[in-house]
């Protein structure tokens, strides 16, 4: 249940960042909103480390210098995600966000990339993609 309710509160989060990030870019730039996302994200986060203090450091040198990178996947995140949001609203935006998601997961878990556990993925899971991808064109009529 809490999986659950993380996911939750992280979907309803990614939603206002990218109506927030919009407003901003309108203001004073894409970029520059993705730059204020990026530093306050920072800023929040190592406030909670420094109060939370879980984990540790140490594991750091195990970590594949590829992965290191994910944060900077945030920058082309937000500038894709605002671009979007100008041209097609924001319920299209989020619905072809989450399809893009699942479309990505599921090679994930195909291939076993990232050191997954390779799944395999069933015919319902399938027709589930394809149903939402047909919602989607059904937005945009």
């Amino acid at each position: 249940m809490k999986g659950i309710l993380f996911a939750l509160l992280g979907g309803a989060c990614i939603t206002l960042q990218g109506v927030a990030n919009n407003r901003i870019s309108q203001d004073i730039g894409t970029w520059q909103a993705a730059t204020i996302t990026q530093l306050t994200g920072f800023i929040l986060a190592a406030l909670v480390l420094l109060i939370v203090r879980d984990g540790s450091w140490q594991g750091f040198k195990q970590v594949k210098p590829l992965y290191l990178f994910g944060g900077a996947l945030a920058s082309i995140i937000i500038y894709s995600e605002v671009m979007a949001i100008q041209y097609v609203g924001v319920t299209l935006t989020v619905s072809a966000l989450l399809i893009a998601q699942l479309c990505v997961t599921f090679l994930i878990d195909l291939r076993g990339w990232f050191g997954v556990v390779r799944q395999k993925m069933t015919m319902p899971q399938f027709i589930g993609i394809l149903m939402m991808i047909g919602g989607v064109i059904i937005l945009k009529l």
